[in-house]
């Protein structure tokens, strides 16, 4: 089994994380290959749809460059049947107990998801320094990372959630931000129909991202 990376390590690998539904199990392996060909090797497969931990594994067996996750993760038996399909972190929508007691019982390093301060505060004191804002957009977006990188200093971000390639670098600007998470990597008529081509433009476009 391989080594599970450090979150704030993995978080600066690229400045985007993609967050990927897999609608086609057919689709998993060379959407990823497509993405990594790009320059992104963090992906966030979803447990969105019925294929994402079937996706997890071809990808994790098949793609030696991407460094898989698992995303959406909400109930406590997601952990370990993510970390036996592969995935090497977890990202979560919310952070309850449950999901807390999980992440360390399957050794699986989690990026919880927070909207407010006291949800950050709360996320950091159970251990986490490292966090998904989300919704990043509805949550106050840059304003709200800008406003809150004063008193919490000691946090890492990950914004997800109407973030846009055209909104991208203000996020990237904020200097609590190490990466954000979004789903234009990934269009679906793209996938769909093939366009592995337009796909890896895109991902080379995402690495061009940088704070200013």
């Amino acid at each position: 089994m391989k080594p599970m990376p450090d979150m704030l390590e993995l978080m600066r690998t690229s400045p985007v994380i993609p967050v990927i539904a897999i609608d086609d199990i057919d689709h998993a392996v060379p959407l990823a290959k497509a993405l990594v060909a790009g320059g992104i090797r963090v992906l966030e497969v979803t447990l969105r749809t019925v294929h994402g931990l079937p996706a997890i594994r071809a990808i994790a067996e098949q793609v030696p460059g991407a460094i898989v996750g698992v995303g959406t993760l909400t109930q406590p038996d997601e952990f370990k049947a993510a970390r036996d399909a592969g995935a090497l972190f977890g990202v979560s929508p919310g952070l309850t107990r449950a999901l807390i007691d999980a992440a360390v019982a399957s050794g699986l390093p989690l990026l919880p998801g927070v909207m407010t301060p006291s949800e950050v505060m709360s996320a950091r004191e159970a251990g986490f320094r490292q966090l998904k804002l989300f919704p990043a957009v509805p949550a106050g977006g840059v304003g709200m990372l800008n406003a809150i990188a004063g008193p919490l200093a000691d946090v890492t971000f990950c914004p997800t959630g109407g973030i846009s390639e055209a909104t991208a670098a203000q996020f990237l600007a904020c200097k609590n931000v190490a990466c954000v998470g979004g789903s234009w990597l990934t269009p679906k008529d793209a996938v769909q129909s093939g366009d592995w081509a337009r796909i890896t433009a895109l991902a080379t476009a995402a690495c061009a991202l940088r704070k200013k």
